[in-house]
């Protein structure tokens, strides 16, 4: 399983139910990694989406603790578990946690590998992802070059879970 997320310096992805930023490049990573794929989110995350609706060509799983909560498209778990056992049913490399940061958290031990696109910037912020750079379980695998955004310098970094590239290298990949 995949995370994909944009933090600021300090890790912070959100504020007020807004992400940080928009960077046009991020964005289209974003749609060109998940798309096909399944995504796992929080309620408050697809609506945050334009008017509230699922994201196109994707399967989408929506964890909500309203038990009758219903959206057109998308299928409502009620549990870390639902929500495992609905992704069971495809490939774990094309399952991607997008947020908010209620829904990392409770997903992060499930995942091998976080696309974090990192920006170089401190944002007023009331949500987070846990710092990966300080988590002795991930390992800081790849990046790009550094990119610009008017003023806002960003990278892509891909981080793998420590355990996940051992099992890789016993499998001499």
């Amino acid at each position: 399983m995949n995370l994909i997320a944009a933090v600021d310096r300090h890790w912070a992805i959100g504020y007020k139910g807004k992400l940080l930023n928009s960077i046009p490049e991020d964005m289209k990573f974003f749609r060109e990694t998940t798309t096909n794929k399944v995504l796992i989110m929080g309620r408050k995350t697809l609506e945050s989406f334009p008017n509230g609706l699922p994201l196109k060509n994707r399967v989408n799983i929506v964890l909500s603790r309203q038990k009758d909560y219903k959206v057109r498209d998308a299928i409502v778990v009620h549990s870390v578990e639902e929500a495992l056992a609905k992704a069971a049913g495809y490939n774990d490399e094309d399952v991607y946690v997008i947020g908010g940061a209620s829904i990392y958290e409770q997903f992060l031990p499930y995942c091998s590998v976080a696309h974090v696109t990192k920006m170089d910037y401190v944002y007023q912020a009331d949500a987070y992802l846990a710092d990966l750079d300080q988590d002795p379980q991930w390992l800081y695998a790849a990046e790009s070059e550094e990119k610009t955004y008017f003023d806002l310098e960003y990278q892509f970094v891909m981080y793998i879970r420590k355990d996940r590239l051992d099992q890789l290298k016993h499998m001499n990949l």
